[in-house]
């Protein structure tokens, strides 16, 4: 299949690399099928709209970035992803001019089902993280607390 990008111009992705987001994302409900588009040799890939050329997102994977990353996905977001032991977890990451000024979403991770090809973002409840954690530098403590 071939889909257009910003970035790359026209790219021919495999069915395999396309996610179905029954609901969308936030903000972009009417969106429902994105290519996830690996950038070789790096903890990154593009999470890229199959019709919306102007729609993607720079996903990163929390464990590089936050080794001590951990939450438990609720039994029903579980089911309405079909997802049995395989998962993947990208999160949200926000591009800055400056990088040290880059942020990486940690409160809404995109999770990802490989077998079914379905995915949502889910909003942790009564987490300690929040939406701009440093990209480049895992913090002592998640809750900002210093533990000294």
């Amino acid at each position: 299949m071939i889909i257009e990008t910003l970035s790359w111009g026209k790219l021919e992705i495999d069915e395999e690399q396309i996610y179905h987001f029954s609901k969308g994302l936030p903000g972009f409900d009417e969106e429902t099928d994105f290519a996830l588009i690996p950038m070789a040799e790096t903890p990154f890939w593009v999470l890229q709209s199959v019709k919306n050329i102007g729609l993607s997102f720079l996903l990163g994977d929390p464990f590089v970035f936050y080794p001590t990353f951990e939450f438990e996905l609720p039994d029903d977001e579980a089911e309405e992803l079909g997802i049995g032991k395989d998962v993947v977890v990208r999160c949200i990451i926000t591009l800055k001019e400056q990088l040290d000024q880059s942020t990486i979403n940690l409160l809404a991770p995109v999770v990802l089902n490989p077998t079914g090809l379905s995915g949502k973002q889910i909003v942790l409840h009564k987490a300690p993280y929040h939406t701009k954690h440093s990209l480049l530098q895992e913090q002592s403590a998640i809750d900002g607390k210093d533990g000294g």
